[in-house]
């Protein structure tokens, strides 16, 4: 085993907590993760019970320290990460009010339109366009209409971020990495945009925020006794400021510097750049001042979901897959990966669009929706996986294309997540976009860059370059075919086609079925 200190890093991503136990040269001890449930109770919806993310967080670490074999006394930092904006509701006896709005809940469309017609200077974040209903205006503005007595009972909103980093250190603090991402928080403007929360009536929220934004990587504290004993770690063990669990991957990645672009793979897609000056534009997000790298700019696109399709394709439909995997001791994702590479470029004229939970960027639509075009009688469950690895795939170009037309050229994408596992997936990243995909030696990118924060938390690292530089490490790098980035340009116009001409059926349909899901509710 590598010498100490030792540094941990907990993610809680959509699914469940994971966390990773380093050496100061980033090498993983181990990994432990433990899974949670989503509910979702009307399309659109998605909810979790914080106290299901906290006894994750607590079997997560107690495995991976009786399994490493490090002793408490050998932490020397943890840090947090978190899935963004996922938003929990508080009283003055810091109970949960009401289960956390998951980041991909939607129910805020309405709410999320209202923000974008104050026409605030604030939303030059998202270009003056489109506003998510995923972030933070839209679903505390959604509590105050539809849940008065929970949003006036409330003492904090505030994000999963928060709450944990609340739960470890008895702190309340936010990130500046989700208040800027999410809530638009802005330093060079004076901190939090009071004119936008007045124009739609939440004015009084800011209240309800955390006192302190920090950086990534501040001391916050050290764990409380409470949270030592259940975590079985040493009572002051120091705690930093963690953020949102895609950037906090990108530093996991090495993505510190202008001119690199993170592709976070997992339930969803979050690209994040890093430039030395502002992009701002329809399409997408940001340019966020100080949001991961103080001095920088960061820019943001995803997609809300990539990795979930592929796990529901093989849920319901890859029984077949399945059991050839069983009998011979694979994982059903290998054989569906085996079968796909068999399908031509293009996957014979199928178009998957990847709007199954709504639109991120470069739309910003909560009521877009799937779609499987280009059927024929010849196509295979093969042929529909291939094209569902494809449209996530041209998902991403779109985004691209997008801030190319800003002035943001992203000229690498260094990947990581469960996805990267997949030799198939990369490549067609790297031909559709026609740029170079870095693999890191250590694909957890989220938890090694908590744990980077938690090396600059304990002074064990000057600053997050420094961190980076001593932890994270390149593996190997997937070129683009030229010839499959050319034959994949067509593919890509036509899903690029397919969002303004089913938009207003999209629509129509989501607003449909959320009604018969009211009046079902009501009945």
């Amino acid at each position: 085993m590598a010498e100490g200190p030792y540094l941990i890093g907990i993610d809680g991503g959509t699914g469940g907590v994971r966390v990773g136990i380093f050496d100061r040269e980033g090498h993983a001890l181990v990994f432990k993760g433990v899974e949670h449930g989503t509910n979702f109770p009307r399309p659109g919806w998605a909810e979790q019970d914080p106290d299901d993310w906290w006894s994750c967080l607590v079997a997560a670490v107690r495995g991976a320290v009786e399994e490493s074999g490090v002793s408490p006394e050998e932490v020397a930092g943890i840090a947090t990460d978190a899935t963004t904006c996922t938003v929990v509701a508080m009283d003055r006896e810091n109970r949960v009010l009401r289960p956390a709005l998951l980041w991909m809940d939607v129910r805020a469309s309405d709410q999320a339109q209202r923000v974008q017609e104050t026409g605030d200077p604030a939303l030059k974040y998202n270009g003056y366009g489109p506003v998510s209903a995923e972030w933070m205006p839209s679903k505390a503005l959604w509590l105050k209409e539809k849940e008065p007595e929970t949003y006036d009972n409330a003492a904090r909103i505030c994000d999963y971020i928060d709450w944990m980093t609340f739960r470890l250190t008895g702190e309340w603090t936010a990130s500046i990495n989700t208040a800027s991402f999410r809530a638009y928080y802005d330093r060079d403007a004076g901190g939090w945009p009071e004119s936008l929360y007045e124009a739609i009536g939440i004015g009084d929220v800011i209240e309800k925020f955390p006192p302190r934004v920090l950086d990534m990587g501040t001391a916050v504290g050290g764990l409380t006794k409470d949270a030592s004993e259940e975590l079985g770690l040493r009572e002051g063990t120091p705690v930093a400021q963690g953020g949102g669990d895609a950037f906090v991957g990108t530093l996991g990645l090495g993505v510190t510097e202008p001119g690199k672009t993170a592709l976070i793979t997992g339930s969803s897609h979050v690209i994040v750049g890093q430039a030395a000056e502002p992009h701002y534009g329809s399409g997408f997000f940001g340019a966020y001042t100080d949001g991961i790298i103080p001095g920088q700019y960061s820019v943001e696109g995803g997609q809300v979901s990539t990795g979930s399709i592929v796990a529901w394709f093989k849920n319901q439909f890859a029984a077949e897959a399945a059991a050839e995997a069983e009998r011979r001791g694979v994982d059903t994702y290998d054989v569906l990966g085996e079968m796909a590479a068999e399908i031509p470029l293009g996957s014979d004229g199928l178009i998957v669009v990847d709007y199954f939970q709504g639109n991120r960027t470069p739309h910003t639509d909560p009521l877009a929706r799937g779609m499987i075009w280009g059927l024929s009688l010849g196509h295979t469950p093969a042929h529909i996986f291939r094209a569902t690895i494809e449209g996530i795939c041209y998902g991403t170009e779109d985004i691209f294309r997008t801030m190319r037309e800003h002035g943001f050229r992203p000229a690498e994408a260094v990947c990581a997540g469960g996805p990267t596992k997949s030799e198939l997936w990369m490549q067609m990243h790297a031909d559709v976009s026609n740029i170079p995909v870095s693999l890191m030696r250590e694909s957890e990118g989220p938890v090694l860059g908590s744990a980077m924060l938690a090396g600059v938390g304990a002074g064990i690292f000057p600053d997050i370059q420094a961190a980076a530089e001593s932890m994270v490490h390149t593996e190997r790098v997937i070129e683009p075919n030229p010839e499959a980035h050319e034959a994949y340009k067509f593919y890509v116009d036509r899903y690029v086609e397919t969002y303004p001409q089913m938009k207003d059926s999209m629509h129509k349909l989501a607003r449909h079925e959320a009604g018969r899901g009211t009046a079902s509710a009501e009945a």
